[in-house]
């Protein structure tokens, strides 16, 4: 079964939050809904220059206009230095109307597989109609001041100090406490220790549960 398949990706804009693996499920969903409709890749905060995509830096609504017309698939944004691209201009409603598809990495975790969110994140299109909350495997078990984005915050929900472990535990009470994303992803259970804390942590969370490894394309549901 496909990604967009097992998440039910529709039409519209879908949001991608967390960590862990935001990009790279992008990017598959990207390659998979572009055999069946436009698709743009883009963000709300922050994201790479892909390499393998066709790019548009600080689009005006006439390049907007003829690359939708022009390309299956491509990624747009504000130049933001330093590899990067930031938002665009223009609403996310106008993009919605242009292709089938917009996939909005909405979210920023400099590079750790867990995260906390401050109150000004994630940054969620107001008409995204479904949010996919993306969290890393490889942060269950290991010390928080080295595993999440946002130590201080994670700390305060799950009542711990940073020296403990992102135990499966502690994760599903962040993640019920900021009640964030209609489903959740569960990447990097690429092999059998991470897979089972990522069951267990799996058990705990109170909406659809998936778990998977993206780089592998290999993902299915877990029973609520």
């Amino acid at each position: 079964m496909e990604l967009r398949e097992l998440l039910g990706i529709k039409p519209g804009v879908t949001a991608i939050i967390g960590s862990g693996g935001k990009t790279t499920m992008l990017y598959t969903l990207a390659e998979e809904l572009s055999r069946r409709g436009k698709v743009l890749c883009c963000t709300t905060t922050h994201i790479r220059v892909p390499t393998h995509l066709p790019v548009l830096t600080d689009p005006g609504r006439e390049e907007l206009l003829r690359a939708a017309e022009m390309y299956p698939c491509l990624c747009a944004g504000s130049s933001a230095g330093g590899g990067k691209l930031g938002p665009l201009a223009a609403p996310m409603e106008d993009l919605a109307a242009l292709w089938d598809y917009v996939l909005v990495e909405a979210d920023g975790s400099r590079g750790l597989p867990l995260k906390a969110h401050a109150s000004y994140e994630p940054v969620v299109p107001s008409c995204a109609g479904l949010t996919i909350l993306v969290a890393g495997c490889s942060g269950l078990d290991r010390p928080i001041r080295e595993a999440v984005h946002r130590p201080e915050i994670f700390c305060r929900l799950a009542h711990c100090g940073p020296q403990d472990a992102a135990a499966p535990d502690r994760v599903a009470a962040v993640i019920r406490r900021e009640h964030l994303g209609d489903k959740v992803f569960l990447n990097q259970a690429d092999d059998p220790q991470r897979r089972g804390l990522g069951m267990e942590l799996a058990g705990e969370i109170d909406r659809p549960v998936f778990i998977g490894a993206l780089n592998r394309k290999e993902w299915t549901a877990c029973a609520l």
